[in-house]
């Protein structure tokens, strides 16, 4: 979603805001801008917005040759307005700006409020309410930190802001309350950001706000407050990041580097099984064998990729530990009365940690007396893993595409060690299977690698594919879940509409859409059920679609009219859904390249779903 950087320094900071809104690109947007003040005694605001990429904004600051020691900035994802200059951030008051991530839910009474007091809207933005009460407040308030406390006082919604102003141009004013916001501190200047990636420019010491978190940034200092007034101390962390880490290198986009840095990414997660003997429910906290032995039920809560994941555990969870498991869709959670148990498991999964729907379905389940609680996630400091009692951090590095790939993919690996961890407590793994998926796991990245070698097979389907309008996937068991991620990925990036159905499926109302010019993909692993995926095959094929099939080596399936086999270099049993989704990573990718899209910024979407 939107992006936010802000500096206070002894240097010239143009330089470093602009940097910081291409390393936020990847979250999606449609506009940018910044503010800035100089000018005499550096007390003027001076404003630029443009409609586009991050480049057109720099292009106007090295025209107008823009300098500064202090500044905000922002890229924005249109919810409220059309994409325009007009309504891009940071939005002004009398000589007051301000930009915003989130969403004021109770914009429209303000605004009527505002308008009536005199206050000119110039945008269709919710932002800039926050512009004019926060100018409104200042009228009866002398110090800005106490206008600035007035505002959010009145705020119903979601938001990470950051302000500055004229008269004030040796403090910058950053708040948050359900929108994440990072600081980082140097020797010479403090920093903000909606992403650590915005920083590693500058810094990796990072102070993570928490929900109700005011912040003064001076030159020198940074002084955390919550909204009631009272001094907080937020400790300094050291990011394990790296600015290499966020650079693209020699690959074309992001999303390639990540379907790439997959081997490597599930090696890192996987790290702590080179040497194990066995699986310890210690790997997802200290408290972690007690609550898995006392636990009767697992409920899922996660979004989009994610969830898919958490489909495929579903299937691992009730075979292999032999505990009913639930999934929802948070953002449908949050909104439904459940039937609550005490003693389920709450398991929430996220790239970014700071999902919108998913952290608010977390607390949601706990206010209903869960209050067991384990996150999967990709960020340590993020606030739905500091919502959980237990993690899981995954070590994928910097995800910067924004159809996920490696994050999936270790999702799934430690979905797995979640699984075999709750079997152990459980007592249904015995040692001569948990020596088998040991192995397994361990030998895991080599086996992605192997298929990543199939790539050459599958660009000459994408060339196919990308002259398509539609697209079916068809997956059984727990390769359903890999067809929907494998559609959505079509989807995002390719803008091909595609849909996924259980193979079972096919005869109760998709086969009415098979003709020649709707390609089916089947997945096909050498499963129980592969006999009766080849029944569904022949349907297809009876009704002149076109077949596409990843399959297992022994399915003994053979290429012919209509029918493409991309053969899998060996069958990996339960952990094969970690296998089968790269071909179809890379068939979006490809399809993609053909189609000429943006890959790794498609249109309408947000890498980090913040709001609602």
């Amino acid at each position: 979603m939107c992006g936010i950087v802000a500096a206070i320094s002894g240097q010239n900071i143009v330089p470093v805001l602009l940097e910081g809104l291409r390393k936020l690109e990847y979250r999606g947007y449609d506009s940018a801008g910044l503010a800035v003040l100089n000018g005499a005694e550096g007390m003027q605001l001076r404003r630029l917005r443009s409609v586009g990429r991050v480049a057109e904004l720099a292009a106007q600051a090295d025209e107008q040759k823009l300098e500064s020691c202090i500044g905000i900035a922002h890229t924005r994802w249109a919810t409220h307005g059309v994409p325009s200059e007009r309504n891009a951030h940071p939005h002004i008051s009398e000589g007051l700006a301000v930009v915003h991530n989130g969403i004021i839910e109770n914009f429209e009474p303000l605004r009527a409020r505002l308008t009536g007091l005199g206050y000119t809207f110039t945008s269709e933005t919710d932002t800039e309410v926050i512009a004019h009460l926060l100018r409104h407040h200042l009228k009866s308030h002398t110090e800005l930190l106490d206008a600035v406390r007035a505002t959010c006082n009145e705020l119903i919604g979601a938001y990470a802001i950051a302000i500055v102003t004229e008269g004030e141009d040796s403090r910058i004013i950053v708040a948050r309350h359900g929108s994440p916001l990072v600081l980082g501190q140097t020797e010479d200047g403090n920093y903000a950001a909606s992403d650590t990636s915005a920083l590693l420019q500058v810094t990796r010491n990072m102070i993570y706000l928490e929900d109700g978190d005011m912040a003064e940034l001076t030159r020198d200092s940074v002084r955390v407050q919550q909204l009631d007034g009272t001094p907080v101390e937020r400790a300094v962390q050291v990011s394990q990041l790296s600015a290499d880490a966020v650079e693209l290198g020699t690959y074309r986009h992001y999303m390639q580097k990540e379907i790439f840095e997959q081997p490597a990414a599930l090696s890192n997660t996987l790290e702590m099984l080179a040497q194990a003997r066995s699986i310890t429910p210690n790997l997802f906290g200290a408290e972690a064998g007690n609550v898995f032995a006392g636990v009767r039920r697992v409920l899922v809560l996660a979004c989009g990729t994610s969830y898919h994941a958490g489909l495929v555990a579903r299937y691992w969870l009730e075979d292999i530990a032999g505990i009913e498991c639930t999934v929802e869709i948070a953002s449908e959670y949050r909104y439904r009365r459940p039937v609550a148990d005490p003693q389920t498991l709450v398991v929430t999964i996220s790239q970014s940690g700071e999902t919108a729907d998913t952290l608010a379905a977390l607390k949601y389940a706990k206010s209903l007396g869960m209050t067991h609680t384990l996150s999967v996630c990709n960020v340590p400091e993020s606030a739905i893993v500091r919502e959980s009692s237990l993690r899981f951090i995954t070590r994928a590095g910097p995800e910067i595409g924004v159809a996920s790939t490696k994050a999936y993919t270790t999702q799934l690996a430690a979905l797995a060690l979640l699984t075999l961890a709750m079997a152990k407590t459980r007592g249904t793994l015995s040692d001569a299977q948990e020596d088998k998926y040991l192995g397994a796991l361990r030998h895991l990245p080599g086996a992605v690698t192997r298929v990543l070698e199939l790539e050459p097979q599958i660009q000459a389907w994408a060339e196919r594919f990308a002259m398509k309008h539609h697209a079916l996937f068809l997956g059984r068991g727990q390769h359903y879940p890999i067809a929907l991620e494998g559609a959505l990925k079509l989807k995002e990036i390719s803008y091909i509409h595609a849909e996924a159905y259980p193979a079972g499926e096919l005869k109760h109302g998709p086969l009415a859409l098979v003709d020649r010019d709707m390609p089916v993909i089947a997945i096909a692993p050498n499963d129980a059920l592969i006999e009766k995926l080849k029944s569904n095959i022949q349907e297809v094929r009876a009704r002149g679609g076109e077949l596409y099939v990843i399959a297992d080596a022994g399915t003994e399936m053979v290429e012919g009219e209509g029918v493409h086999i991309l053969n899998m270099p060996e069958n990996y049993g339960m952990l094969s859904p970690v296998l089968h989704v790269i071909p179809l990573q890379l068939l979006a990718y490809h399809a993609a390249l053909v189609k000429g899209t943006d890959v790794d910024k498609p249109r309408n979407l947000a890498k980090s779903v913040t709001v609602e």
